[in-house]
């Protein structure tokens, strides 16, 4: 079995592109931070995942997502390689989308820090190649960049206008 659940923030915008077959794929990174701190350094730490997903589904992240938003990701790990510019042969781990979940409304992510400050993973850009299609170069219009709270909401749901009452009857534990 080959499954991978993420939960993490873009570190910049998707980039959308087409192959030429006219099939929208889109590729960003998540950041998500692990559950302990570095002992050495006292910093908490984070992975730099490297997510690509296709068609519509490709086009919505190209649209409504940027660098900071809160994502849910859910799909397969893939290893590909590739020859760079140089001759050498380059390995590719990343993981090819299935489905994908903004976890934030735009209203809060509008509503606190700006994230231009977040690090860039050390992460080359690779040509795409997934059974003969090669995106081409041609990108859509990459969405601005929003700016969002970068601490957790009190209320989880206050984003969607209306208070959530759960009882312990509710609760499946």
């Amino acid at each position: 079995m080959n499954k991978a659940i993420l939960i993490g923030r873009l570190t910049r915008d998707p980039e959308l592109r087409y192959t030429s077959s006219n099939r929208a794929v889109c590729q960003f990174t998540v950041a998500i931070d692990r559950p302990f701190t570095n002992q050495a350094s006292g910093q908490r730490e984070a992975d730099f995942i490297n997510v690509v997903v296709w068609d519509k589904t490709a086009e919505n992240v190209g649209k409504y997502m940027s660098k900071g938003r809160l994502i849910a990701v859910e799909g397969r790990i893939q290893t590909r390689n590739y020859d760079n510019n140089e001759g050498r042969k380059v390995y590719v781990t990343e993981v090819v989308a299935t489905n994908v979940q903004f976890l934030e409304s735009r209203n809060a992510a509008s509503n606190g820090n700006n994230f231009n400050s977040m690090p860039e993973p050390p992460v080359e850009r690779t040509p795409y190649d997934f059974a003969g299609e090669t995106p081409n170069t041609t990108t859509s219009g990459q969405p601005q960049n929003t700016s969002m709270n970068i601490e957790e909401e009190k209320d989880p749901f206050a984003a969607f206008g209306e208070e959530v009452e759960i009882s312990d009857n509710d609760l499946p534990f």
